[in-house]
């Protein structure tokens, strides 16, 4: 009897969690109060943003994690968990009423031109003279240096190609190795270059960029390279197609030198990519410190000398991160502007093409030529020519800079002293300071990170299921990362976006850009455990990308520009921001903030290659 009663009493036990699985309601998402957030209604807290907390990690530790983050307790309870602790949740308290945005692309106001028909052929001509003019002590080498000396038969574009060559040998085999073009041909260069020195002898160059060396990301298209977006995997086979932007380089007759290294996939921002094609791009100012990501490579060629002129992608501040940390000039154009045909599709909504050079006046000329409607490309197709009138201008007067203080000082000490002398500088050539509230900022980073994430994770399933083994450390933790985030999510994230670009549309009504520091700290060191194993630092890439969330959300141009150093010799960056399609005011702004830094110093790594 005690047996029987023993039994029914287990089996009453073993039934309980089946009753429950079966009869009881399932309660989804969050149980606590949603917060509604009113149209058009921003909080502003006054409070600086947070950092968040995740360990430095790399080596043992680094393999541990990731091992832990793709297996059932990892995905049930330790990703779930980091992303409490670091506020990846915070929307799923919120409750926003606004429809969703999923492309932020904004139509372009058509305004009255009233310059006359080639008048920006004359601004470009004169931006070649303001960059020929400004020689300092120390100078990079910029696209006026180029056409000087190929105009006046001083050096040819052949010449420049066998001295391209020497570099790119030297620079595979320094120690340690500056990794900045990862593919590269001798027969290819000299090709180019012959034609090119043939167009000038004859008179008959083809545009600004003919003979010009240029690298392209290795996201992009480029006959004969491998495809491979900084992966060991990807691009098995060479590319017989170009990307639209290397065939607009190659048309206005640039010298393309090769691919330039990236951060895997373009899913971090050091710039560290331990496999076995790439290796870490080394920062030309400090080679034990990152270049910053992804476009690592592009802004490391550049600064180093190889060529005057990169071309990088922005989804998360990848062209402004890395031209910061280098101390060039990078430009994220406006979503749609450049044509992203032939680049790897990683997140359709995110990302802005741009160019990375050593001179706000090289990076106008450059985009006069990359940018503009694509047949191939559905975004942007309804923009208008682009126009650099007024790029010009004497001075600043009536220009309105909008800061909010409170971000703006959300930096390293250092970063912030010297970017507050640059923004006193702009006023003295009459601009006018106005404070402005950027409202839900942790939102707004949040909402960006969840689309970012939510679409390269959706583009590289296949990848993830197949080629997990051959992926870097820190890409399987990201993905598996972003494996947690739902379509609820995705969906709450877009109606931020939907907000945000509202509260932007009213700010432009009032201010005519947004000033803030490129990064909130100097590029980050480089351990030696990195360079075998990769790293993960959640802190530093917050800190890195904080004011790279609003433009890659919103769509809206911004333009990164050197304006000093860090007493170890760092380069520091004044962020400029502007409404959609007015990267003419970038450019504007640009060249007289160049002028606020007289002495640019001298990378610990360059390659006169005209000297």
């Amino acid at each position: 009897m005690e047996e029987a009663k023993s039994c029914a009493l287990l089996a009453l036990l073993g039934a309980a969690p089946l009753l429950y699985l079966v009869f009881v309601r399932r309660v989804t998402g969050h149980s606590r109060t949603f917060r509604c957030r009113q149209p058009g209604l921003g909080e502003v807290n006054g409070e600086p943003p947070a950092d968040a907390w995740c360990p430095r990690l790399s080596g043992f530790l680094l393999q541990l994690l990731v091992h832990l983050a793709n297996t059932v307790f990892g995905q049930l309870c330790l990703i779930p968990l980091l992303m409490r602790i670091n506020n990846f949740t915070v929307l799923r308290s919120l409750h926003i009423v606004e429809d969703p945005t999923f492309i932020p692309e904004v139509a372009e106001e058509r305004k009255s031109d009233n310059s006359h028909p080639g008048n920006d052929s004359e601004i470009l001509k004169r931006l070649v003279e303001i960059s020929s003019c400004s020689r300092r002590s120390f100078s990079f080498k910029g696209i006026s240096d180029y056409l000087n000396c190929y105009r006046s038969g001083e050096v040819t574009p052949l010449q420049v190609a066998k001295n391209i060559i020497a570099a790119l040998d030297d620079a595979d085999k320094c120690s340690p190795p500056l990794r900045a073009i990862v593919q590269w041909d001798r027969k290819e260069i000299i090709k180019m270059a012959e034609t090119s020195t043939t167009r000038y002898r004859n008179k008959q160059p083809l545009s600004l960029l003919d003979g010009i060396p240029v690298c392209l990301k290795e996201e992009l298209k480029v006959v004969p390279y491998h495809h491979r977006a900084g992966t060991q995997y990807l691009g098995t086979k060479p590319e017989v197609e170009d990307a639209t932007v290397t065939r607009k380089l190659r048309e206005a007759g640039a010298m393309i030198i090769g691919v330039s290294n990236m951060h895997e996939l373009g899913i971090g921002t050091t710039g560290c990519n331990p496999n076995r094609y790439h290796g870490t791009a080394r920062n030309p100012y400090n080679p034990q410190h990152f270049t910053g990501g992804s476009s690592s490579g592009s802004a490391a060629a550049v600064a180093a000398g190889l060529c005057p002129l990169a071309i990088g992608t922005d989804g998360g501040g990848s062209v402004r991160i890395p031209a910061s940390f280098c101390g060039i000039v990078g430009l994220k154009g406006t979503f749609g502007r450049i044509s992203a045909s032939g680049c790897l599709p990683l997140s359709y909504s995110t990302v802005g093409l741009g160019p990375l050079c050593t001179s706000v006046a090289d990076a106008a000329i450059a985009y006069s030529v990359v940018a503009g409607p694509d047949p191939l490309y559905r975004y942007g197709l309804g923009q208008q020519k682009t126009s650099l009138s007024e790029v010009l201008s004497p001075d600043l007067k009536g220009l309105k800079l909008g800061i909010d203080w409170t971000f703006f000082k959300a930096c390293d000490v250092e970063i912030r002293g010297t970017c507050e002398k640059a923004v006193a500088f702009l006023e003295g050539l009459g601009a006018s300071v106005v404070d402005v509230f950027l409202p839900e900022i942790e939102e707004l980073r949040m909402a960006h990170l969840i689309s970012i994430l939510s679409e390269m994770r959706d583009f590289l399933q296949p990848d993830f299921n197949n080629n997990f083994q051959q992926m870097n450390l820190e890409t399987r933790l990201n993905l598996a990362l972003a494996s947690q985030f739902t379509a609820l999510d995705y969906i709450k994230a877009n109606r931020q976006r939907t907000r945000t670009m509202a509260f932007l549309r009213e700010m432009f009504a009032n201010v005519n850009c947004l000033l803030t520091p490129g990064t909130a700290c100097p590029a980050p060191q480089i351990q030696k455990s990195d360079l075998l194993t990769g790293c993960s630092d959640g802190q530093t890439a917050l800190r890195t990308m904080r004011y790279m969330h609003l433009a890659n959300l919103t769509g809206i141009p911004a333009l990164v520009v050197p304006v000093g150093y860090t007493d170890s010799g760092l380069p520091i960056s004044l962020q400029i921001m502007a409404k959609w399609w007015d990267e003419a005011l970038l450019f504007r702004i640009g060249l007289k903030l160049e002028q606020f830094l007289l002495t640019r110093a001298k990378p610990a790594i360059y390659y006169d290659i005209l000297g």
